[in-house]
């Protein structure tokens, strides 16, 4: 059960993206920028916790679960560091997907191989 949690609330976030890119003016940019932002907002005001304990990676994978770690990780900065966790709190809470990121796109570019214009 807890894969098809994870599948359809996954899913349902980025069917929601995919209304919002093809029936708005908002470009993609924008629209993943507020996920992110709304990720932050939603753990902020403690909505979006009961969202990942019942759709584990559904719900941490995309870009809302971005922000929810962000938001998560500043807040235990905050409470272990004091005012300083707002600065390092957001980067630490995130540093396996920034990681992630990072050398994965490091690697398709060197493994891909560009077209040639012709």
């Amino acid at each position: 059960m807890e894969y098809f949690n994870a599948f359809w609330v996954g899913g349902a976030i980025c069917a929601a993206c995919q209304v919002l890119i093809d029936k708005t003016k908002l470009t993609p940019a924008r629209i993943l920028v507020s996920l992110v932002v709304l990720g932050v907002f939603l753990q902020g005001i403690g909505v979006y916790q009961p969202v990942v304990d019942y759709a584990g990676a559904g719900a941490t994978v995309p870009l809302l679960g971005f922000g929810y770690s962000l938001a998560k990780g500043v807040a235990k900065a905050v409470a272990e560091s004091g005012l300083l966790g707002v600065f390092t709190g957001g980067v630490t809470g995130a540093a396996g997907g920034i990681a992630a990121a990072i050398v994965f796109g490091c690697l398709f570019a060197l493994l891909a191989k560009p077209r040639s214009k012709s």
